[in-house]
């Protein structure tokens, strides 16, 4: 845990030290290397991901092979030449040099990691490849095979991809990143009859509505439209209903063959089967790019609930910003509606500002839908349906996070004709490895786990491969650190990686009685302890922890209240936890609030010294944080974030900036937005003893060095880290945009025309 914005001396130099090894941070940003920012050999001993990943992607190395014993998948051998290494060195089972310093290594990795690295990567140079062991069955076989075509840009043939059409979640994703080079490598006519056979005789219904999701991917047409409604109107699965529909709004005439929509079963179904065409703008008379900026976990007007965290807060703040900032002509905010939200309120579109717009995407779900791969064919479709229809198309399209959401975006953004920005971050590629190995590897789940974040480093790469640019949220060890995860981002700027605007927060906007309000809030808080969410008013002068954040296991509130109570806190202070739905709220907030629970079961005392407070509205948690700092003369407040990684960390900087001293994690962005000393080791959030430790070194700051944290991260922010700042980089990086594959942009017919 690291105290925000205290003094830092400069790198001792020690090997291993984390300023010496990636530039010492800076208040004025993260560190960025000083040359190019190339893995160097220890870390390919201390993470056997980033050593898999540094060979395959190193210009030495060149590639890693094509795997020959994967089903299916040995047409990758249609390589593009100079590609990979020729057909006389696989042949003779030889690779191109090691890099230097590597000779006699190999991927050493806990269980499972292994055996997936060594399939998805190749092995490593100069050693034979082994054979699959017995853990990795055929699907993660193909699913590696299929990954790592993807990587080298080899166009792999339609049949061996629908080959895998059966397959599960994280080999669809593979296929359907694949398919549009399959079809312009081998011909739109061949992808169709292919897809029309199988269409034909499908080996079960929700492979037939994959295939139809292919087709609509690549504006083919393997269906008339009369056999398309009559597969729509025979099929018992509700998903491949929904695809046949969507085929038949893409063909001529198909329109006219959909059912009314009084038929439909539910809001979803209505609107698919007659989508609304919401006005979007005017926009402003400036010169400029529109924007779209995509916020599709959670609720953007609901920080703090379910999904919904910092991102929301940020993506508000910032289209609202860069709606009146030179070079942007507007910006449309793109979320995800489930069927609870559509039946509350089913319009697609409203004015959240002048010149920023939400538009909401249906999803087939009750509530928010998590952005798997399930919903990408859905969510590409409603975009493309939604945006396109607009009088102006979007110049620009802004994905965060590595997931299926963001590739169907920029599948739509690639639809659109528009140019696509990624946000890249060191997660979920830093310290996977570690994750896996200190889990429970008899647990199915630990593999499953594992599985699903090498799905998600997969996902990234795409992204970084498909951006038009990338920019960058650095951890503590700033961009050399994004570059070790994504070995091809050293092409930006020199070698030092993508640049990083700062991710800003909007000033404060004090109500006409603000004063009256905040005296509220307070009493509200300690209106007395015999309420789960209030503390007794005789406690109002003792020191107070406050965290603000969605209620999940990476934020750890549980581990936060387990050291709070090992340190003994509890008899001399207080802790207020802000976050969660109403009521029951989802799987991982019930989850959280019953070990909240066990822990105080039978301690009274703490307890009643604990407060728990749903979410609330972003200006409710600016005013509380400013009531707590100013409280009481000489009353000790520290806001504390105990999450195992915090990648934006939007709620520390409205702490710091209401005036709290503020602590946060080592990992994730907020270490970049904090300078702390070595000399006081204190310990990450990484386990109860570590945050422990924290808290109890916290509560050994004399309030004099306090103050200072605090007025220091107060300047800090109004320097760095304002959402003025964020849209005005932001803008330039749009304004300079250029696609690098111009012909992108479709010249496919329009709907229902020939």
């Amino acid at each position: 845990m690291v105290p925000a914005a205290s003094t830092r001396p400069g790198p001792s130099g020690r090997p291993g030290d984390p300023a010496s090894a990636d530039g010492p941070a800076s208040a004025d940003g993260p560190a960025r290397a000083d040359g190019p920012a190339r893995v160097d050999g220890p870390a390919l001993v201390d993470d056997p991901l980033e050593a898999a990943r540094a060979v395959f992607f190193d210009a030495t190395a060149r590639t890693a092979p094509t795997p020959d014993h994967v089903d299916h998948v040995d047409h990758v051998d249609h390589e593009p030449p100079g590609r990979g290494p020729d057909a006389a060195e696989r042949q003779a089972g030889r690779w191109p040099a090691a890099p230097s310093g590597t000779a006699g290594r190999s991927f050493v990795g806990p269980g499972e990691l292994a055996g997936l690295l060594e399939a998805e990567y190749g092995p490593w140079p100069g050693t034979p490849r082994s054979e699959p062991g017995p853990s990795l069955g055929r699907v993660d076989a193909a699913v590696a095979g299929l990954r790592r075509a993807a990587r080298l840009g080899v166009p792999m043939p339609p049949e061996a991809l629908l080959a895998h059409r059966d397959g599960g979640p994280r080999l669809r994703s593979a296929v359907r990143e694949l398919w549009p080079r399959a079809v312009r490598g081998y011909g739109r006519a061949h992808a169709e009859a292919l897809l029309r056979t199988l269409l034909a005789h499908p080996a079960d219904e929700p492979s037939a509505g994959f295939l139809l999701d292919l087709a609509v991917a690549a504006a083919l047409r393997p269906l008339t439209a009369v056999e398309t409604a009559s597969l729509a109107r025979t099929t018992d699965d509700r998903a491949t209903r929904h695809s046949a529909w969507r085929h038949l709004h893409l063909l001529p005439g198909g329109a006219a063959l959909l059912p009314e929509p009084s038929r439909a079963l539910d809001v979803y179904e209505r609107l698919l089967l007659a989508p609304p065409a919401p006005v979007l703008g005017p926009w402003s008379g400036r010169p400029g790019r529109l924007v779209v900026q995509t916020m599709l976990l959670g609720g953007l007007d609901t920080p703090g609930q379910g999904q919904s965290g910092g991102l929301s807060v940020l993506l508000g703040g910032l289209g609202d910003r860069l709606a009146v900032t030179d070079r942007v002509a507007g910006v449309i905010t793109v979320v995800t509606a489930g069927h609870d939200d559509l039946a509350a309120d089913a319009g697609l579109a409203h004015e959240r500002q002048p010149g920023h717009w939400i538009v909401r995407l249906p999803v087939d779900t009750p509530g928010p839908p998590a952005p798997t791969h399930e919903h990408r064919a859905t969510l590409t479709w409603w975009a493309v349906r939604l945006l396109g229809g607009a009088a102006r198309p979007p110049d620009v399209v802004h994905v965060r996070y590595a997931d299926d959401g963001s590739l169907a975006l920029a599948d739509a953004a690639g639809v659109l004709g528009a140019a696509t920005v990624f946000t890249a971050t060191p997660d979920p590629h830093r310290g996977l490895a570690r994750r896996y190995e200190d889990g429970d590897q008899d647990d199915p789940r630990t593999a499953e786990t594992l599985r699903d974040e090498l799905h998600r480093v997969f996902v990234a790469d795409r992204l970084v491969a498909r951006a038009d640019t990338v920019v960058g949220l650095p951890g503590r060890g700033g961009t050399r650190e994004l570059v070790r995860h994504f070995p091809r981002l050293a092409r930006l700027n020199g070698g030092t990686g993508p640049t990083a605007p700062p991710e800003g927060i909007p000033p404060y906007r004090p109500a006409p009685d603000e004063h009256v309000r905040r005296r509220e809030a307070l009493a509200a808080l300690y209106r007395g302890g015999g309420h789960p969410d209030a503390l007794d008013p005789e406690d109002r002068g003792l020191p107070l922890l406050l965290t603000v954040g969605r209620l999940h296991p990476v934020k750890q509130q549980d581990l936060l209240v387990s050291a709070w109570l090992t340190a003994g806190l509890y008899r001399t202070g207080t802790l207020v936890l802000v976050g969660g739905g109403p009521g029951a709220g989802t799987g991982p907030e019930s989850g959280i609030r019953r070990r909240i629970a066990a822990l105080l079961a039978g301690r009274p005392e703490a307890a009643a010294r604990l407060a728990l407070l749903p979410a609330l509205p972003n200006t409710d948690v600016r005013r509380l944080q400013r009531a707590l700092a100013h409280r009481a003369p000489g009353a000790s407040t520290w806001y504390v974030c105990p999450s195992a990684k915090e990648e934006f960390g939007i709620a520390v900087l409205e702490a710091m900036e209401a005036g709290l001293a503020v602590a946060g994690p080592r990992r994730g962005g907020v270490a970049a937005k904090q300078r702390a000393p070595r000399n006081r080791r204190q310990k990450d959030t990484s386990s109860a003893a570590g945050l422990t430790d924290g808290l109890l070194r916290l509560s050994a700051v004399s309030d004099d060095d306090r103050r200072r944290y605090a007025a220091e991260g107060r300047k800090l922010v109004a320097r760095r880290f304002s959402v003025r700042r964020t849209a005005d980089e932001l803008a330039v990086v749009y304004k300079d945009l250029r696609h690098r594959d111009p012909a992108r942009r479709r010249a496919d017919p329009p709907p229902d025309e020939p």
